[in-house]
């Protein structure tokens, strides 16, 4: 049995997403208490318990304490996911891309392709946006073999969600290691800036163009396309960014909501690429995490370069070592550098 604190590290709702992720893919039952103990609301919240039932879906497996609010639970795994089409709502602006991110390393092992349709939320605040995941997270899995893609249906904000994102992943038979470690020469920026039922206020020409005057300011060539939409169920705003480069994986994005400048958040979107770009990392400080759970499971060593440690980081690396270093699995982390052995995990 996987025996995790979930009041470890950071405490994070990351711990319990990627805990259920290792257990489905090890056949190993799972039990972990003290969820988001530290939090405002502590234990599992919409998204969360979401996470729990979308992996019992996946695999016949059962839970107990799966419950809104509730700080411990008990997760048994069935069988080895099959793949196919799925269908979730988290039923509030919840996190769709952090509920895909809890059943893709499941996915990549399935029998056969999985497609997950996802309704919640795309844009938020403390949660990876869709635009991150697109153009950010998973061109940088698919250096590992990984082919995985998102495509939004509907725009959806926190916090009454109404977003759908749909995410196919093919499955592979072991992930590639891979070494990141020679920051690039960046010279363009792309970007979108999205807006629902606000284009009389102008928000996405308003975030694109105070974007574009920060990066220019710095160097960049910049090319953001501002986009008006009318599909989303509420009114709500998104910007997004990213390094075009085959070798340096950096992006920055940031959600809108009520008393939130666009100007504010164009400058700050930019503020934060360009600082992470500055440290000389390969990776964003978003996407730093993200990818630790594949590095343990992929064939081999792989190394990537972070502009900061972070609490999520710290976390993962810790996890991944607790459940996985009975396997073979070693993690370091001298200064910027990630260094991660992988168990060469296949399906089966």
């Amino acid at each position: 049995m996987i025996e995790v604190d979930g009041a470890a590290k950071s405490g994070s709702g990351t711990l319990l997403r990627y805990a259920v992720s290792l257990a489905t893919l090890l056949g190993e039952e799972l039990h972990m208490w003290n969820i988001r103990a530290a939090r405002e609301k502590p234990g599992l919240r919409h998204q969360h318990r979401q996470a729990v039932l979308a992996c019992c879906d996946v695999s016949q497996g059962s839970a107990e304490g799966a419950a809104l609010g509730s700080m411990e639970i008990w997760y048994t795994p069935g069988k080895a996911m099959e793949g196919g089409s799925y269908s979730w709502d988290i039923g509030t602006g919840g996190s769709t891309t952090m509920l895909a991110m809890t059943l893709l390393p499941v996915a990549c092992f399935a029998a056969k392709p999985s497609s997950f349709t996802i309704s919640g939320g795309l844009f938020q605040d403390f949660a990876p946006s869709a635009y991150h995941m697109k153009y950010v997270f998973f061109p940088f899995l698919r250096k590992m073999g990984i082919d995985a893609d998102v495509e939004i249906r509907r725009p959806g904000y926190a916090e009454q969600g109404g977003g759908i994102i749909e995410v196919k992943v093919m499955p592979v038979d072991k992930i590639k290691a891979v070494r990141v470690t020679k920051p690039a020469s960046v010279s363009l920026v792309k970007g979108i800036a999205l807006c629902s039922h606000l284009k009389q206020a102008e928000v996405s020409d308003r975030m694109a163009q105070e974007c574009e005057r920060a990066l220019k300011r710095a160097g960049y060539r910049v090319s953001i396309e501002t986009v008006y939409d009318s599909t989303a169920t509420h009114p709500g705003a998104a910007l997004a960014v990213w390094v075009d480069s085959e070798d340096c994986h950096i992006g920055s994005d940031m959600a809108g909501r009520r008393g939130r400048r666009a100007e504010t958040i164009g400058r700050q979107v930019a503020n934060n690429l360009i600082e992470d770009i500055a440290s000389g990392a390969t990776v964003d400080r978003f996407l730093a995490d993200q990818v630790i759970l594949y590095a343990a499971l992929a064939e081999g060593v792989t190394e990537y370069l972070i502009p900061r440690l972070t609490d999520h980081v710290d976390a993962n690396l810790w996890l991944v070592g607790a459940v996985l270093g009975k396997f073979g699995a070693e993690t370091e982390l001298q200064g910027q550098r990630v260094r991660i052995k992988g168990i060469g995990y296949s399906r089966g």
